[in-house]
């Protein structure tokens, strides 16, 4: 089938309908394709290039380099708060939007311009204050473009496909952290052509699912009322009324800062943690990166589609949650180089089968098919801003308890509660097996 001919398809069906065609694998591979340019642009900073941005910026005011720790925290944190607004903003906005080019692509690509712009112009800043504005534009940027490339998932995948399609929106994250890694050190970028490289990227990769997805536009008619209460009201969804989704979202918020908290400070723990010169712990980042999304990739694939052969979520995203736990506590038992290549493919395993099963299970329990958008939108800023406040969460743990191997075995230990909890937190879920 042509993307004429399923546009045309998809454009003779009410924008609310549950998707009951299974979407083809030029769609699939387009989309992961799309995630892949997303991924990179956003974490290839996070892992690297912001770290190595307010370190210089440190050693060139002659401040005490360690303070970046904090300083990179801060920064994750402040973006953090904006993506908070910006993730269900975006989907309320596109639910609503009429275009005739239909309802998620113009927020796709609005998205992807803000972001690499965003990318380009940070990596420009020689101040911390620079740094921190134009982090925000950029993460701002990845909220509004994945936020309305989710809801397509909703929109036009239907649910016993939504395990191995929510596989590559997790396995692109693995792949494109790993090549933002290896574009940057081995070409031996300096910070601003890593950030350049990246932004570019993000914009060819995604733009080709821009232009031949089927994008079914709503009607004027069909649109609901837009007023202030209805803006405000639809950013609280009751939990009361709405458990699953409430149970769904607290397991992803718990979990996802325990892998934030194990993961985003990977280069500092090697750094400060191991002792390890700078150039040392490049290269030991990227092979424990290597690990990790190696057995990232793995797991999302293989338990995205096993989930929907067996029609059951609830129990992979249980197990992953347990796994990813018990890898972070080998690091704060144990912190040694040779056990964290270990936990890193523990935790590549259970962070893999998390990212894609959960993600399925999400689409499964949104409240009302004519918000899918908003509601996705809040859903996601589970994985969004754990992602964030990760640093600064982590930073304040290392500065207050110093005496546990720096910091940094603390860190792990909280890493692991949080993960442990919140696979916890899925089992009350009932209107999904």
């Amino acid at each position: 089938m042509t993307a004429t001919t399923t546009a045309a398809s998809a454009a003779r069906r009410s924008p609310f309908a549950e998707p009951t065609r299974r979407v083809h694998a030029g769609w699939i591979t387009l989309f992961a394709t799309a995630w892949f340019g997303i991924w990179m642009a956003q974490l290839t900073p996070i892992q690297l290039l912001l770290p190595q941005q307010i370190e210089g910026i440190y050693n060139v005011a002659n401040l005490p380099v360690a303070q970046s720790v904090l300083t990179f925290g801060v920064i994750s944190g402040i973006a953090g708060a904006f993506a908070l607004v910006a993730y269900p903003v975006t989907g309320f906005l596109s639910d609503r939007t009429t275009s005739r080019f239909g309802r998620r692509r113009p927020w796709i690509l609005g998205g992807t311009l803000v972001f690499a712009i965003g990318l380009y112009v940070l990596g420009a800043q020689t101040s911390i204050l620079g740094v921190g504005i134009f982090w925000v534009v950029s993460l701002t940027g990845f909220c509004i473009v994945s936020a309305a490339i989710t809801a397509t998932i909703s929109d036009q995948v239907p649910v016993g496909q939504r395990g191995i399609v929510s596989g590559w929106v997790s396995a692109p994250q693995a792949i494109g952290t790993l090549a933002g890694l290896l574009l940057v050190l081995i070409l031996g970028l300096s910070t601003f052509l890593g950030y350049a490289l990246v932004a570019v990227l993000l914009v060819v990769l995604v733009i080709p699912f821009v232009l031949t997805m089927p994008d079914v536009p709503l009607r004027k008619q069909q649109r609901p009322r837009l007023s202030v209460g209805a803006v405000l009201s639809g950013f609280w969804i009751n939990p009361l009324r709405f458990p699953d989704f409430g149970w769904t979202l607290t397991s992803r918020v718990l979990v996802n800062i325990g892998n934030a908290l194990g993961t985003a400070m990977l280069f500092y723990f090697l750094e400060f943690g191991l002792g390890q010169e700078q150039a040392v712990a490049q290269d030991n980042l990227l092979i424990l990166t290597s690990i990790y999304l190696l057995f990232f990739v793995v797991a999302a694939l293989v338990f995205g589609r096993v989930s929907d052969r067996i029609g059951r979520r609830k129990f992979f995203v249980y197990v992953s949650a347990y796994l990813q736990g018990f890898a972070a506590l080998l690091l704060a038992i144990v912190p040694d180089l040779s056990i964290a290549f270990a936990a890193a493919g523990l935790l590549g395993l259970g962070y893999g089968c998390f990212m894609a099963v959960d993600q399925a299970l999400a689409t499964q329990v949104l409240p009302d098919a004519h918000t899918r958008g908003k509601d996705l939108g809040i859903m996601n800023i589970a994985t969004a801003v754990p992602q964030a406040v990760g640093p600064l969460l982590g930073g304040i743990v290392v500065a207050t308890f110093p005496q546990f191997g720096g910091g940094f075995s603390a860190l792990f230990i909280a890493s692991a509660l949080l993960a442990a909890i919140g696979g916890f937190a899925i089992m009350p879920v009932k209107s999904v097996r």
